[in-house]
């Protein structure tokens, strides 16, 4: 008896899954809604009688029952990268001449062209068959693990189809993908929150990714997500193409866009490109331009990455769409750097999925170069399909009355006189103690990518700023010194400041390169704060270091190295670093240099093609047993790795009488160290 109910559980659940991949991948339903929630009552019955045969990949497992409190840190197997744009023809067969400049001589390259779908990305995480983990992004290291929320969306299998029909083994994998809405799906949601008073999504995207943070899996069910998977990551496999792994992430079961395109060359890719545009308005789904990745798995290896995208892939953007309207004002608003910007203050209009009432208009410079003025008839768009900005005027509906704009002299915001350096377009406050760049320097710091003060946004940092709660970042934690103030302001009350405070104790934990990268240092972002981490292995180290010592970092050039040492040099900055360190926050780092190695203190130079790295993974090699790694060769080079086709550091190196290494006395070395 026992088996047969179970047999019959196995039936359902098999049925269920058939159909949910008909419906929810194929488009194709087979069945009526009627038969299809027949089944899944006759499976909940089933189970609910028999609690013991319940699995992790039923399909009333879907939507889980617990509140999630905190979405945990997730460290990707592969970074997931970001990819560099390109807008135009010259640009796109610019990146095809450094393809074939980074590949052997000789090399024929294919690429995959592909939709840029406008979502939020994610990594499934799939062991032994089953769906083990979701995550997104998050800063490409690290991302939020969302598994409760992701496993509602029914076109992301829980246990995979064809698993073993293929030639790779695929016991643990990640599948890559966007996850979206449908426009059509994203104007009802919008319609019914309109209807409900609830506030209105700005656009599809930021819907979906507000949805995969939702706390409640039940109301992340409700909403119309989708997804499709356009990458295979594994460390276990050797992956022979992109166009081959596309069609087997299909073969498993996953929901994969069915306008990828395989090219033999470039100029068959902007065909591909232009194609994919023509269909932009037709498509279901937001998209803002092509992907392109090089087809070769091996041939993606040897291109390697820089600090945030792959050499081996390029998004085509699609020509930004546009809209006319009012600009009513121009006001000035002021950054954390103290940099004066102009803003397009709209009558509202829908533009790309979203509502726009403000634009950018970057400078004065801009200003006076397109002659824009209040009242103004204009036209905008979104630059990237992200960023609005006014792009024209029309200048024959420009009222009589209108008058040329001009910079202000003061800052908007504390009335400082204005700078404007001789070589430079931007105005500077040059108050460090202005309001809005406090704001906007706490705000940096309490952000998601830096110190994820879950609680502390734009609307309390205002508040505290403006009672003079905060004066710096190290002001923040403080904070917990004026708990009963904070519960006395009528919006926050005693569970508020609890979770707040709570969530301030727990960003000490933050790693020492998002640290780093929190205290705001000018072109210090993520990337180049975890290089800097990862090298200097403390503050102490890094503020004792020289400019030149700073430039020596993999891929940390003069324009950060500079600005670093005149972070350090400011006793303001260094009293706020002290404090920081007092509250217990994490400058450094569990990272040991490298005892006795054969790369301690050494300066390498890599060049040529490498048959068992990328560069970018041949240098981090190096830095973790202690080395430092070059983009120039000069006396103080100790070493020169040359691989294949190696070009003019060879010969310079040569020159210089620096010791040259060829890639198995490389790996010779990596061995013994």
């Amino acid at each position: 008896m026992a088996d047969k109910v179970e047999n019959r559980i196995e039936e359902l659940r098999e049925k269920i899954r058939e159909n949910d991949y008909k419906y929810y991948v194929l488009a194709e339903p087979s069945i009526s809604d009627e038969e299809y929630d027949k089944l899944i009552k006759d499976l909940e019955k089933l189970e609910v009688e028999n609690p013991q045969l319940v699995t992790p990949d039923s399909p009333t497992q879907r939507v889980g029952k617990d509140l999630t409190k905190d979405f945990k840190p997730v460290v990707h197997k592969v970074p997931m990268l970001s990819l560099a744009n390109t807008y135009n023809e010259e640009e796109l067969f610019d990146f095809d001449r450094r393809v074939h400049s980074g590949l052997p001589e000789g090399e024929k390259v294919e690429y995959v062209v592909e939709p840029k779908i406008d979502g939020a990305s994610v990594s499934l995480n799939y062991v032994n068959g089953y769906l083990k983990t979701a995550a997104t992004r998050g800063d490409g290291i690290v991302g939020e693990e969302i598994t409760i929320n992701v496993k509602t969306i029914k076109a992301v299998p829980l246990r995979l189809k064809n698993l073993k029909s293929n030639k790779y083994k695929l016991k643990d994998f990640e599948a890559r993908g966007e996850i979206f809405m449908n426009v059509k799906d994203f104007l009802k949601l919008n319609k019914e929150r309109e209807e409900q008073g609830e506030k209105l999504f700005a656009n599809p995207r930021n819907s979906s990714a507000g949805t995969l943070k939702l706390q409640d899996p039940k109301i992340v069910a409700k909403r119309p997500l989708d997804i499709f998977l356009y990458m295979l990551v594994s460390t276990e496999e050797e992956f022979e193409s992109q166009y081959e792994n596309l069609k087997i992430l299909k073969e498993l079961g996953f929901k994969v866009n069915p306008e990828y395109i395989l090219c033999k060359s470039i100029d068959e890719v902007l065909a591909a490109c232009r194609k994919l545009e023509e269909k932009r308005e037709s498509l279901e789904y937001e998209i803002d331009g092509a992907v392109i990745k090089v087809n070769s798995i091996r041939q993606q290896k040897i291109l390697g990455s820089i600090a945030k995208a792959p050499r081996w892939a390029v998004a085509f953007k699609f020509k930004a769409k546009q809209a006319f309207t009012t600009l009513n004002k121009i006001t000035w608003q002021v950054g954390r750097t103290g940099s004066v910007t102009p803003v397009a203050e709209l009558e509202p209009v829908f533009l790309s999925g979203s509502t726009i009432s403000r634009a950018t208009l970057h400078n004065y410079d801009e200003i006076k170069r397109k002659d824009i003025r209040e009242k103004d008839r204009v036209v905008i768009e979104k630059g990237g399909d992200v960023i609005p900005k006014v792009v024209a005027v029309v200048i024959n509906e420009r009222p009589k009355n209108s008058k040329p704009a001009r910079p202000p002299d003061n800052c908007p915001v504390c009335s400082t006189p204005l700078y404007k350096p001789e070589n430079e377009v931007a105005y500077y406050c040059e108050n460090s103690e202005c309001p809005a760049q406090i704001k906007g320097r706490l705000e940096h710091f309490a952000a998601r990518g830096a110190m994820d003060i879950d609680g502390l946004g734009e609307a309390l940092i205002d508040l505290f700023v403006e009672k003079g709660f905060l004066h710096t970042y190290a002001d923040i934690y403080d904070l917990k010194e004026r708990r009963d103030e904070l519960i006395a302001i009528e919006r926050l009350g005693e569970k508020s400041v609890y979770n707040l405070l709570r969530s301030i104790e727990e960003s000490k934990r933050q790693p020492f390169e998002k640290a780093l990268f929190a205290i705001g240092i000018r072109y210090v972002g993520a990337g180049a704060a975890r290089k800097l981490a990862d090298h200097f292995l403390s503050i102490d180290n890094l503020m004792k270091a020289s400019e030149e010592e700073i430039s020596k970092v993999h891929e940390i050039g003069p324009s950060i190295s500079s600005s670093v040492k005149e972070f350090f040099s400011t006793e303001k900055n260094l009293k706020i670093i002290k404090r920081l360190i007092d509250h217990g926050l994490n400058f450094k780092t569990e990272k040991k240099a490298a005892v006795n190695s054969f790369f301690t203190g050494k300066t390498f130079v890599l060049t040529g093609t490498l048959a068992n790295f990328s560069r970018e993974e041949a240098a981090e090699k190096i830095m973790s047993l202690g080395g430092n790694v070059s983009s120039s060769v000069s006396k103080k080079t100790d070493y020169v790795l040359a691989g294949e086709s190696a070009g003019s550091k060879l010969d310079k190196a040569k020159s210089l009488g620096v010791t040259i290494l060829t890639e198995d006395e490389f790996l010779k070395q990596l061995n013994e160290n």
